[in-house]
């Protein structure tokens, strides 16, 4: 017997946002489409649209984070709802109260959604399946499972510069292991039609078994980024990294950071992306990043428009 999607109403509308794993691809689009309604209130003087008036947005972030925590933030500001940053190293979880414990009496206060980023994987479905009806929960980054918001705003990006999924190769490059940004792109990519999403990293660093997600494997970047649309390049989740699976960051740097003579390989008007925080002469060279083919900031700019588009649909605006 299939279980309903946890993330979805009875009429298939977006409750929470917790992984694009299983998201259909009606709903992304809807989402992409309601991002390009807001990525203009950002041109305005005054940079507020009124959806969100009266609603409480609880900011929970478990895991150290700038950019995704501070553009949650604005995109909750812009929707002119109240916002409340929980300083959990100064709260009561530090002190040994459950999750649990401090979602219930955060809901007590009349809270209307949580944004959730914790260092264990599947914390937001936990919290999803806890909150009473009416309180949304939006997963800022899992563990090493999902980050959702991140790869819808990859996906935003990639449609702006390449109109269509339809004919597009895409590379993502590096930790695929430990990225939950990998996973999440995956899986919007294929629901979208993208018909060739490859993979490139040292073996230590590749998921046992990833092709079963409809990608395929390069461990040589030279050949993976051959004729390719869009590189993603991820960052190395050290802090994740149990043992050593690399000899050096120069040696990654030599055969996965990516150069222009490595970039020279993939289509001349391939744009080059990043979910930031970049580690420069690691991942990728100065002279790339800031680059023409470089779309690393945009993306910084939509990820905004992407999570107020979220947060308007998971309260049914």
């Amino acid at each position: 017997m299939l279980t309903a999607n946890p993330q979805l109403n009875a009429d298939k509308t977006l409750k929470h946002l917790l992984t694009t794993e299983g998201l259909p691809k009606k709903l992304i689009e809807q989402i992409l489409e309601t991002a390009d309604q807001f990525v203009s209130v950002g041109d305005r003087d005054v940079k507020k649209v009124p959806l969100l008036r009266g609603k409480s947005v609880f900011n929970l972030f478990f895991e150290n984070s700038t950019r995704t925590r501070t553009t949650f933030e604005i995109a909750a500001k812009r929707l002119s709802a109240d916002v409340i940053n929980l300083n959990i190293n100064a709260s009561s979880a530090s002190k040994g109260e459950s999750l649990l414990d401090t979602i219930d009496n955060l809901a007590a206060m009349n809270a209307d959604m949580f944004v959730v980023r914790h260092a264990e994987s599947g914390a937001a479905h936990l919290i999803a399946q806890h909150v009473k009806p009416g309180i949304a929960v939006i997963n800022a980054g899992d563990g090493r499972h999902a980050h959702p918001t991140q790869g819808l705003l990859d996906m935003y990006t990639i449609r702006h510069y390449k109109k269509s999924f339809h004919n597009l190769s895409v590379a993502i490059v590096g930790d695929i292991l430990h990225s939950r940004v990998a996973r999440s792109g995956i899986h919007a990519l294929t629901t979208l039609g993208c018909p060739d999403v490859r993979v490139i990293g040292p073996k230590t660093l590749i998921p046992t078994a990833v092709e079963r997600m409809g990608v395929t494997v390069h461990h040589d970047m030279q050949r993976g980024l051959e004729g390719c649309d869009v590189v993603i390049m991820l960052r190395l989740q050290n802090e994740r990294m149990s043992g050593s699976l690399l000899p050096s960051a120069h040696e990654y740097f030599k055969s996965y950071g990516l150069t222009a003579d490595k970039l020279s390989r993939a289509k001349p008007d391939a744009i080059v992306m990043h979910p930031g925080p970049m580690n420069r002469g690691v991942e990728i060279e100065s002279g790339i990043a800031d680059g023409t083919q470089s779309v690393i900031l945009p993306q910084v700019t939509f990820g905004i428009a992407v999570r107020m588009a979220v947060m308007a649909m998971v309260t049914g605006n």
